[in-house]
């Protein structure tokens, strides 16, 4: 399996990115060595396109597939494949806080921790919907890894569209998200650009 191993301080300084969105709260202290140059329109829709890949984890095989999905959807494609990348197993398990990371939350999927409406699901990319539980197994719960996560995320603002039990390690999912409320810092219109070439 393909995995990106970019340190990630690196990636977010080439991406011009702030490493918080990936629930890092390290700071890189370096400049970039190219700023202040300007970019191209190709340069500025690749790096858009770039950066939604690697907030959310996701390579360029499966992202297309992301892509040609929101295309086939009713309404804007741009915000279509953001709403796409939001409804991650993964992404919802970091959302919630039961994770630091995305990476740390599909490690978490990948280990077979979480349950969807009471059965197990370890598929990172699984799409979730409107009125699913989410929540830790009940053997992983009492892991010092949770405890350790919990201290870390209990003060993460949970977005609107979900409810988080920390303490009970299980959510729910309100409704599906709209563009407005995903607080990523991509535009994504860039990306459909890019892809309609």
């Amino acid at each position: 399996m393909a995995v990106n191993r970019t340190p990630v301080l690196k990636r977010c300084r080439s991406l011009d990115l702030d490493p918080t969105f990936l629930g890092y709260d390290k700071k890189s202290n370096r400049t970039k060595a190219n700023a202040g140059k300007k970019k191209s329109e190709y340069a500025l829709q690749l790096r858009e396109k770039q950066k939604a890949k690697f907030i959310y984890g996701v390579l360029e095989k499966p992202f297309r597939n992301y892509y040609a999905k929101a295309d086939k959807m009713k309404g804007m494609t741009g915000e279509n494949l953001m709403v796409l990348l939001e409804r991650r197993l993964d992404n919802v398990i970091f959302r919630m806080g039961f994770a630091r990371t995305r990476r740390e939350a599909r490690q978490v999927v990948d280990h077979k921790h979480v349950l969807v409406n009471g059965k197990l699901v370890n598929i990172p990319s699984y799409l979730i919907k409107a009125g699913d539980v989410i929540e830790i197994k009940e053997k992983a719960r009492s892991l010092q890894r949770y405890k350790d996560i919990v201290e870390v995320t209990g003060g993460r603002l949970v977005p609107e569209w979900m409810e988080s039990d920390i303490e009970a390690l299980k959510g729910t999912i309100k409704n599906l998200p709209s563009r407005e409320m995903i607080d990523v810092p991509v535009d994504e219109m860039l990306i459909v650009e890019l892809y309609s070439k």
